[in-house]
């Protein structure tokens, strides 16, 4: 082989590295349009409160409020904490139980026939009506929190699991049969696995209400003190008309949101990304 073949095979093609910079680019400007946008938005709000002159209780601008931020990060992150662990928790219970629950559901139609009205009554009854129930019958406020932030979250992940089990191509399901796999094979190496971008779906839905539910939750408790989470310090500091801190809190429910989602986002992503239509990047 001659040197110039060598030279040839070890060097890269332009070709060949045109997508992977297509791939850095685009990746680039995903991060950096919503960087700027969200840059062009806080600079529009800080020179409307300069040029307005608008009172600090009514507007704060922006460096209001990362001073509060700053300054009472002290009473805001543990507050910050309470309301993610009641989230986290929750979440992980409705996984559990709409999982286990969808599974029962689809093991008979007349077990569906049953059973799922129950879950769509407690779904479409607003939680913060039987929220003073659950007050009254929980052992603790921590844990009515959690049964509230648990049935909110507990439902789109149900219906898209059950969905999802019931989705599967019967032409597989026939195979399986044809075979002799029983229910349970059938169930674990078939049907979970294609219901898996269905309960993906429900996790990334069932994330953002978790932390919504959690904060209705601790509003309709009523919940005080020093194990309260951030809805409490949200109502505080409207009470006491500290608005940089309102704005505060209400940045740190932003920035955990937006972290849940991006978590159950990568969660969905490195679950299908090597052979779900949704998720395998096509050139065309």
């Amino acid at each position: 082989m001659s040197v110039e073949s060598i030279e040839t095979a070890g060097a890269v093609s332009p070709l060949a590295s045109q997508p992977a910079n297509a791939r850095r680019r685009e990746l680039a400007l995903r991060i950096a349009v919503p960087l700027l946008v969200i840059t062009v938005l806080v600079i529009v709000w800080e020179l409307y409160v300069v040029l307005s002159g608008v009172p600090p209780y009514i507007l704060p601008g922006p460096g209001a409020v990362a001073a509060a931020f700053v300054n009472d990060w002290g009473t805001l992150a543990p507050a910050l904490w309470v309301t993610t662990k009641i989230t986290f928790i929750s979440l992980m219970l409705a996984l559990v139980g709409g999982v286990s629950f969808a599974i029962f559901l689809v093991q008979s139609r007349w077990i569906e026939i049953a059973f799922y009205p129950l879950a769509v009554i407690l779904q479409v009854t607003p939680i913060v009506a039987i929220s003073p129930l659950i007050l009254i019958y929980a052992p603790s406020t921590q844990v009515a929190l959690l049964i509230c932030a648990f049935l909110v979250a507990f439902f789109p992940i149900l219906s898209n699991m059950v969905q999802g089990l019931k989705s599967v191509d019967h032409n597989l399901i026939n195979l399986f049969e044809l075979y002799g796999a029983s229910r349970w094979q059938t169930l674990i190496h078939l049907k979970i696995p294609a219901a898996q971008p269905y309960f993906m779906t429900g996790l990334r839905i069932g994330g953002g209400l978790a932390l919504i539910a959690a904060v209705v939750a601790e509003f309709a408790a009523g919940s005080a003190g020093a194990g309260s989470g951030l809805a409490f310090r949200l109502l505080e500091a409207q009470y006491r008309m500290n608005i940089p801190r309102l704005f505060a809190a209400l940045l740190m429910l932003s920035m955990l949101g937006v972290a849940i989602f991006g978590l159950t986002t990568l969660i969905a992503w490195l679950s299908l990304h090597r052979w779900h239509e949704s998720s395998i990047k096509r050139e065309n």
